[in-house]
């Protein structure tokens, strides 16, 4: 059947079984939803919500309400629809499974994006969360191999830090580059860029939320790059 976009079925996620049962995250959730819901003809056949993790290497299976809501929208042709892409996962072969499942799924806070924007979002995502340990474990390595004394201070470990911050910057920016890049095509402003970059959960380059000063030094960076 074909899949309509004024027919929902809606999925909510809370990660722990204190925050189901205080419906810390899960208020907001709903909230989200239903204002998108709102003001058109648009309509529910079916509400599921999961408590759990979703860690580990198959996270589909440890969601059984998911796969629920999946098959019913098989069965009715309804789009799935979530608060917030996070709330699927912030796993790339979990986003690519669900768009093989060949049922539609739509985010409140992403409802112009395709799934190829999707697709990049969560790859970077994922690919970003596994390099912070990769990154900090290689550093100490190689910071050790040249001798340098773990927890030791002075102008030669202070130099090999800053080194090491320039290179890793370097890196960051390459990687998100083709992220701004989608964004640029889909006409998105700065101030745009920093509200999806923020919604999807990827971390500006000292960890924390994105500022529009960020995003605008970052492009302009990736600008001179290309230029040079």
């Amino acid at each position: 059947m074909k899949n309509t976009p004024d027919k929902f079925v809606t999925y909510y996620r809370v990660s722990t079984q204190r925050q189901g049962a205080s419906g810390l995250g899960l208020d907001a959730q709903r909230q989200t939803v239903a204002q998108y819901l709102s003001g058109v003809h648009r309509t529910t056949v079916g509400e599921f919500l999961e408590i759990e993790t979703g860690k580990g290497a198959d996270p589909l299976s440890k969601r059984p309400q998911l796969r629920l809501a999946l098959d019913l929208c098989k069965k009715t042709g309804a789009t799935l629809l979530i608060a917030k892409l996070d709330r699927l996962a912030r796993n790339v072969h979990f986003v690519s499974g669900l768009m093989e499942s060949k049922v539609s799924f739509l985010a409140c806070d992403l409802p112009e994006a395709n799934q190829l924007t999707i697709h990049i979002m969560a790859a970077f995502a994922e690919h970003e969360a596994r390099r912070i340990s990769e990154r900090t474990r290689d550093a100490l390595a190689a910071a050790k191999a040249r001798g340098v004394v773990l927890g030791a201070t002075g102008p030669t470990n202070l130099k090999t830090c800053n080194d090491q911050r320039q290179q890793n910057a370097q890196d960051f920016r390459e990687r998100l580059q083709p992220v701004l890049e989608g964004m640029k095509a889909q006409g998105l402003t700065r101030r745009a860029m920093v509200e999806r970059l923020n919604a999807l959960g990827i971390k500006a380059p000292m960890g924390g939320p994105w500022s529009l000063g960020q995003v605008q030094r970052l492009a302009s960076t990736s600008c001179e790059a290309r230029s040079s």
